[in-house]
C-alpha cells in the first residue's frame, strides 16, 4: 500500500471511528468535534510530510517501530516549540499587539487579568504546549495598588476620616480582586485557541510575594477556584502551583503561612493547587532571594531554569521539544543489563541527532512566522528581534529534553522486580536515570546547547510505547500485560506501598530529571474533611527533596442535580446512574480532566488501577 494510500485510510478513520485511542489522544480536546476532526486532519498530514521529508531514515523507522517517540510530531513542520513562561509584568506594563490591535497598560486589577487571559489565548497559537506564568503574585501587585488608589479617590468624598477610608478603600479592592480572580477562571475555561478545538493550556505559580497586593492576589485566587464555575464545576485551568519556601510561607509563623494553609485547604476541595518546592536543593542552587530566580514550573512538570546562554531563570523561556525513549522495549531486547545500557547508549545518540534536527529546523524560523511569542517578546529577547531576523540565537536559550517512559516494566524485564519491590532493582533504576542524565550533560557540554533529562508526561505515549512492545513480544506477566507502561520513573500505580515510601523512593530520581518531575499520591476518599493530613503529606514531600508534588483524591459531581462528593455508581441524592451524567475529575500528569470517557484507553487503565490511600 502507497504512503499516499496510507494517508487517506487514515482521514477515512477520523471521520469513521470510534476508537478511543485514536480519537482522544488529548484528553483536553473533545475528540467528537468538528474542529476537533479538521485538527485531526491537519495533524494527520502534517505527521505525514514531517516523516517523509524532515526525519532522517533512522530516526524515522525508530519512531516508527516504538523505540523512541517525538512528541508533538504533528506541530514539527510548522517550527513551533513546546511552552513558555511568561514575563507577565513586562507585557502588561509595555502594551501588546495580538495582531488585531493594541492593548495598552491596565489601569486596575479587573483589566490587568483580562489582559493577561488574552495574552494566553494568543501565545497559545505560537506553540505546540502550554503556557505559564511563573509569578502571577508579583506581576499583578501593582495593578492591585492602581485600584486601590482609584477606590480610595473615589472614596474621598464621602470619607473624611483617614484610616475608615483607607480600610473601606481595601475592602473594594478585595472585591474588585475576587470578581477579578473570578472571571480569570472562566475565561481560562470557556476561552478558545487552535482555531476553536480547545482551551489553553494555563498555568500559574504564586504563594511567595509578601505584600498586602501580592498576598491579596494569591487568596482571592484561591478562594475563586474554591468556589468553582458557574454549576460548581472544578476549574481544570488554571493549573495553579503554589511555590513553598521556608521563611516565607513553610512554617506556621511565615508571613505567607495563612497562603499556604489556604492552598492545601483549596487542593483538598478541588485538587490543586500542585506544589513545587524552592528549597529541594536542585531548585535552592538558583534561588539568591529574588523572585525573578524562584522556581517556577508547567502544571504538567516541564522545568526551565538552567542557562548556558544567559539568565538562569524561568521568565522569557521555555521547552524546545522532547523526544523520548520506550525503556520496556529495550530492556525486552537485552539479554543482560549491561547489553541493556549499550542499547540505551545508542537510542540517546539517536534522540540527541534527532533534537538538533528539530533545533535547527525550528531556528530557521523567522520572528514572522511568531508574531506574538517573539515580536511582543514573551520569549526573552524577542522584542529586539527584527521581523525577518531568524530564530536560532534566541532560541538557544530554551531547553532540549530526553523523555523516558516505564522505568518499571523496564526493570521487571531485565530484574523480574521493579524498583518498588527490591533494592537491587531500585539500585540499577537510578544507575539507568543517571545514566540518561550523563547523557544530557554530555551532550549540552558538546553541544552548547541547554540539554536535559524529563520524567515523560506520559498522557498518550504510556499506551504507545506499550503497544510497540506487545507486537514484538506479545504479553509477559509483570512488563505487558496491562494497557499502558508507568509514568517516567514512578513506581507503579497499582503496587501496594505508603506514601511515605513512595515519596521517599521517588525523591532521588526528581534531582536527576531536571526538565521536570512530578510525584503524586492517591487518596481514597474526601480530602476536604482533614487538611491536616494533606499538610502532613506535603510537609514529607519538601523535607525528603521532591521537587514537584501533587495530591490526588475523588472529586465527582452529579450533572443532573449538582450534588458534590464522593459517588460510586449512582448519586446518593438523586439516584442518577447514567455514568456520562457523572463528572469525575482525576489528573494526568499534572493537570486535571473531567468526564472519564474524554480518556483514552491506556489512561482509563492506569486510573482504574491506581492504589488509593487511606
Amino acid at each position: 500500500m502507497s504512503n499516499e494510500v496510507q494517508l487517506l485510510n487514515q482521514f477515512v478513520e477520523i471521520i469513521n471511528s470510534n476508537n478511543q485511542d485514536f480519537i482522544q489522544e488529548n484528553a483536553n480536546v473533545d475528540g467528537m468535534s468538528p474542529m476537533s476532526h479538521m485538527m485531526q486532519f491537519a495533524a494527520t498530514a502534517s505527521k505525514y510530510y514531517t516523516m517523509e521529508h524532515l526525519l532522517s531514515e533512522k530516526v524515522k523507522q525508530s519512531h516508527e517501530e516504538g523505540y523512541i517517540h517525538i512528541h508533538d510530531l504533528d506541530f514539527y513542520s510548522s517550527g513551533t516549540t513546546t511552552c513558555c513562561q511568561i514575563p507577565l509584568a513586562k507585557i502588561l506594563k509595555n502594551g501588546f499587539n495580538t495582531g488585531h490591535g493594541y492593548m495598552r497598560e491596565p489601569k486596575s486589577i479587573m483589566s490587568a487579568m483580562a489582559l493577561t487571559s488574552i495574552i494566553l489565548q494568543a501565545n497559545q497559537n505560537q506553540q505546540h504546549g502550554g503556557q505559564s506564568i511563573p509569578m502571577l503574585d508579583y506581576d499583578l501587585a501593582p495593578y492591585i495598588q492602581k485600584t486601590y488608589r482609584k477606590n480610595k479617590e473615589r472614596l474621598k468624598e464621602v470619607i473624611q476620616e483617614k484610616e475608615e477610608l483607607e480600610k473601606k478603600a481595601w475592602e473594594w479592592t478585595e472585591r474588585e480582586t475576587y470578581q477579578a480572580c473570578e472571571a480569570f477562571i472562566h475565561n481560562c475555561n470557556s476561552m478558545h485557541s487552535r482555531g476553536g478545538g480547545q482551551t489553553p493550556f494555563v498555568s500559574v505559580n504564586i504563594g511567595t510575594d509578601q505584600s498586602v497586593e501580592g498576598r491579596m492576589v494569591t487568596k482571592n485566587l484561591l478562594l475563586a477556584t474554591q468556589a468553582g464555575l458557574g454549576a460548581g464545576e472544578t476549574p481544570i485551568f488554571p493549573i495553579i502551583v503554589f511555590k513553598v519556601k521556608d521563611g516565607i510561607n513553610y512554617q506556621k509563623n511565615d508571613p505567607n503561612y495563612d497562603l499556604f494553609r489556604l492552598a492545601m485547604e483549596t487542593t483538598s476541595k478541588r485538587l490543586f493547587p500542585n506544589f513545587v518546592f524552592i528549597d529541594a536543593p536542585f531548585n535552592l542552587a538558583y534561588y539568591n532571594g529574588t523572585p525573578q530566580s524562584e522556581v517556577a514550573t508547567m502544571g504538567c512538570r516541564t522545568r526551565v531554569m538552567g542557562n548556558i546562554h544567559g539568565s538562569e531563570q524561568t521568565i522569557g523561556r521555555g521547552n524546545l521539544s522532547f523526544t523520548s525513549v520506550n525503556l520496556p522495549l529495550l530492556a525486552l531486547e537485552s539479554t543482560t543489563v549491561e547489553s541493556f545500557f549499550r542499547k540505551l547508549d545508542e537510542t540517546i545518540d539517536l534522540v540527541i541527532d534527532q533534537l538538533l534536527e528539530r533545533f535547527y529546523y525550528q531556528g530557521k524560523k523567522k520572528v514572522a512566522n511568531f508574531k506574538f511569542l517573539y515580536g511582543q517578546g514573551v520569549w526573552q529577547g524577542g522584542e529586539e528581534l527584527n521581523v525577518d531576523d531568524p530564530l536560532e540565537e534566541l532560541l538557544k536559550q530554551g531547553t532540549l529534553s530526553i523523555g523516558f517512559v516505564g522505568l518499571a516494566e523496564c526493570l521487571v524485564s531485565l530484574l523480574g522486580v521493579h524498583h518498588g519491590e527490591s533494592e537491587k532493582a531500585y539500585e540499577i533504576g537510578l544507575r539507568i536515570v543517571q545514566f540518561m542524565r550523563q547523557k544530557a550533560d554530555k551532550a549540552l557540554e558538546k553541544y552548547q546547547l541547554n540539554f536535559s533529562l524529563l520524567a515523560t508526561p506520559a498522557e498518550s505515549f504510556a499506551g504507545k510505547a506499550l503497544r510497540a512492545a506487545r507486537k514484538k513480544f506479545g504479553i509477559i506477566k509483570g512488563v505487558t500485560d496491562r494497557e499502558y507502561f508507568t509514568n517516567s520513573f514512578h513506581i507503579p500505580v497499582y503496587f501496594p506501598i505508603s506514601i511515605h515510601e513512595k515519596i521517599q523512593r521517588e525523591a532521588p530520581f526528581h534531582a536527576l530529571t531536571n526538565a521536570g518531575h512530578i510525584t503524586y499520591v492517591e487518596l481514597d476518599g474526601d480530602a476536604s474533611k482533614n487538611v491536616d493530613a494533606i499538610e502532613i503529606i506535603v510537609r514529607t514531600m519538601k523535607e525528603a527533596g521532591i521537587g514537584y508534588g501533587s495530591i490526588n483524591h475523588p472529586v465527582d459531581r452529579c450533572m443532573t442535580c449538582g450534588h458534590k462528593g464522593i459517588i460510586d455508581n449512582e448519586c446518593p441524592n438523586c439516584g442518577e446512574e447514567n455514568e456520562n451524567q457523572i463528572e469525575r475529575i482525576r489528573r494526568i500528569t499534572g493537570y486535571l480532566v473531567g468526564s472519564l470517557n474524554r480518556w483514552n484507553n491506556a489512561k482509563r487503565a492506569e486510573e482504574r488501577e491506581r492504589v488509593k490511600h487511606r
